[in-house]
C-alpha cells in the first residue's frame, strides 16, 4: 500500500510502499478515503512522544482518518465489515497512522461516520472536533458567558466557535482581515484582528469588564500571560499548548489549566450526529493528494493555516 512515513525522528516524510497492516484483537482494518492533517502529526514525526511511547519505523504519520471497514479482529462487537467510520489511527508502537491507503485502529478509537457529509469532511473532525467539544465542556461554557478564543480560524478554533455559540455564549474570536465574516457566520458575536494591535488591549477597550473564559489555542507562556489580562476576576483561562502556569493563575484569582484531550467513540458519535443535523460546519481550506502530504505538513508547521487540510486518496 502507499503511505507517507518517516524512517527516523526528524527525517523528511516520504511517500513509501509498505505492507498492508492486519487487525489484531479488538481492532479494525479500514480502507481510508481521506486523512486529516493536524499539528500533532509533524510533532510526532519530530519525536514529541519519543520518551513516553515506543515507536516503530517506518512510522506512518497521521492520526485522523475516514473510510470503510474491510476486516475486523477477534472480539470486535461495535463494527462490521462495510461500515463507514471515522476516528483516530495513530499507533506509534505499531508504526501505523492515517496517511496510508489502509490503517488499523482500536475499535474504541473510531465510530460510525456521518452520512450527510463526505469522507473528506469526516476526516477533518476527530482531533480538532473532540478537542473543541471537550474544551467547551470542561470550561462550562454556556448561556450568558463571554468567551475569547485566540486562534479562532484554526481547526480547533472554528469548531470551538460554533460549539460555544451553540450553547448561547457570546464568542469573541481572533481573525485577521478577510476571515472575520467567516467566523461571524459560524456564530462569533465579534472578531479581533490580531495583526493590527495587541488583542488584550482591543478586547478590554470594547469590554472593560473582561471575559468569563479564555481559550488560547496558539500562544506561548508570555503571550498567554498577556491574554489572561482579559479574564475577569474568578474567570477561567485555558491553554491547549501547555502555556498555563497554574500557580500564577491562582495568584490572580483565575481558574485555569493546560488542556489535554480525551477523545472517545461516544464523543465521535455526538459530532457525527451534529454533522448529520447540519449543526456543525467543517471548513476545509485545502484538499491534497497523498503524495503532497509532506508539503501539507510543512504548511501546518507555520501555524498560519485556516480551517483544516485534508489528504484524499
Amino acid at each position: 500500500m502507499r503511505a507517507v512515513a518517516v524512517t527516523a525522528f526528524g527525517e523528511q516524510p516520504q511517500l513509501m510502499e509498505l505492507p498492508e497492516p492486519e487487525p489484531g484483537p479488538g481492532e479494525v482494518l479500514v480502507r481510508l478515503s481521506a486523512a486529516g492533517v493536524n499539528p500533532i502529526d509533524w510533532k510526532i514525526a519530530d519525536g514529541l512522544l519519543k520518551d513516553t511511547v515506543r515507536h516503530s519505523f517506518p512510522l506512518v504519520l497521521g492520526s485522523d482518518g475516514a473510510g470503510e471497514v474491510v476486516a475486523v479482529g477477534t472480539g470486535v462487537r461495535r463494527l462490521s465489515v462495510g461500515d463507514a467510520v471515522f476516528g483516530q489511527f495513530q499507533r506509534p508502537e505499531r508504526g501505523g497512522g492515517s496517511y496510508a491507503e489502509f490503517a488499523v485502529a482500536d475499535e474504541r478509537a473510531v465510530a460510525g461516520a456521518a452520512r450527510a457529509v463526505t469522507y473528506a469532511t469526516s476526516a477533518a473532525v476527530p482531533t480538532a472536533g473532540t478537542t473543541a467539544y471537550n474544551l467547551v465542556e470542561e470550561t462550562r461554557i454556556g448561556e450568558g458567558k463571554r468567551v475569547l478564543i485566540v486562534g479562532g480560524t484554526g481547526g480547533v478554533g472554528v469548531f470551538a466557535t460554533q460549539l460555544a455559540a451553540g450553547r448561547g455564549a457570546e464568542v469573541i474570536a481572533t481573525a485577521r482581515q478577510g476571515l472575520a465574516d467567516l467566523l461571524t457566520s459560524l456564530g462569533a458575536a465579534e472578531t479581533v484582528d490580531h495583526t493590527v494591535g495587541p488583542v488584550a488591549d482591543q478586547v478590554l477597550a470594547a469590554h472593560p469588564d473582561g471575559v468569563d473564559v479564555l481559550l488560547d489555542l496558539v500562544g506561548g507562556p508570555v503571550a498567554f500571560g498577556e491574554m489572561t489580562r482579559t479574564v475577569r476576576d474568578g474567570g477561567t483561562a485555558v491553554s491547549t499548548v501547555g502555556a498555563a502556569d497554574a500557580d500564577v493563575l491562582t495568584e490572580h484569582n483565575l481558574r485555569g489549566f493546560n488542556f489535554h484531550n480525551r477523545p472517545s467513540p461516544q464523543l465521535l458519535e455526538i459530532l457525527a450526529g451534529q454533522l448529520d443535523a447540519g449543526r456543525l460546519t467543517v471548513i476545509i481550506s485545502d484538499e491534497v493528494p497523498l503524495e503532497d502530504a509532506p508539503e501539507a505538513l510543512e504548511g501546518s508547521r507555520t501555524g498560519h493555516t485556516q480551517g483544516k487540510t485534508v489528504i484524499s486518496f
